[in-house]
């Protein structure tokens, strides 16, 4: 199941939110040795904080978590500008209340490895990335932005997925750091299907969920009709 957490989610489905924080300590701090915040068995950092949402893949108890992505608005706080602006040359074109921000991509390889033994990492974050363009397009999200290491590049490509690279800088850490977003839109969506042998929707919105954007593009969050 591909769904989503938006903040006045999180106290229904906090045990969910937790797996969250888990699988990114263990893969960013455990596995991958990057600088974060960890508070025991949890990864969680001040972003956190700021009305995230959280898209993630899980079986469809809500027990196992597969994978997860957090996104924030670019029009507030960000790690995209308040960390990483030089990859972008401090761009304001990615400070749109349509534009968010998706950090923190992740997927658990044990769980996968265990409950799809046919598919290998690469099509797991495909798949992830697919369902997130599903997102975007369900709550009015125009553009998605992420920065990312060199070598996630062909992940990108891999998943059919065409993206305008803004820049990348040195000085955080081993490797450059790209800063790249791709539009979203109903032909991105079909060239990612075609690509991935997808025929029908991943995302599965729930019943409370609220539209992340509103048509106005002010910023204010509209509950979704359907």
């Amino acid at each position: 199941m591909f769904t989503t957490i938006q903040p006045h989610e999180v106290a229904n489905k906090i045990e969910l939110v937790m797996e969250v924080f888990k699988l990114r300590k263990k893969v960013f701090a455990d596995q991958l040795n990057w600088e974060v915040p960890v508070n025991g068995d949890l990864e969680i950092d001040a972003y956190d904080a700021e009305n995230a949402s959280y898209f993630v893949w899980c079986s469809d108890d809500g027990k196992t978590l597969y994978g997860c992505v957090r996104l924030m608005t670019t029009a507030g706080p960000t790690l995209l500008h308040d960390v990483f602006g030089r990859t972008h040359e401090f761009s304001d074109d990615l400070k749109q209340h349509d534009v968010w921000e998706g950090t923190r991509m992740c997927v658990d390889e044990d769980a996968i490895s265990r409950d799809f033994p046919d598919m290998d990492p690469g099509r797991a974050f495909s798949l992830l990335l697919l369902g997130l363009c599903e997102v975007g397009l369900f709550h009015g999200i125009n553009r998605l932005v992420s920065n990312f290491e060199p070598c996630m590049s062909r992940v990108y490509r891999r998943a059919g997925l065409k993206y305008d690279m803004h820049g990348k800088a040195d000085g955080y850490g081993k490797r450059p750091v790209c800063c790249a977003s791709f539009a979203v839109n109903e032909t991105v969506l079909e060239e990612m299907r075609t690509k991935l042998g997808v025929d029908l929707p991943l995302y599965r919105a729930p019943a409370t969920a609220i539209r992340l954007v509103s048509p106005d593009n002010s910023g204010a969050p509209m509950r979704n009709a359907a």
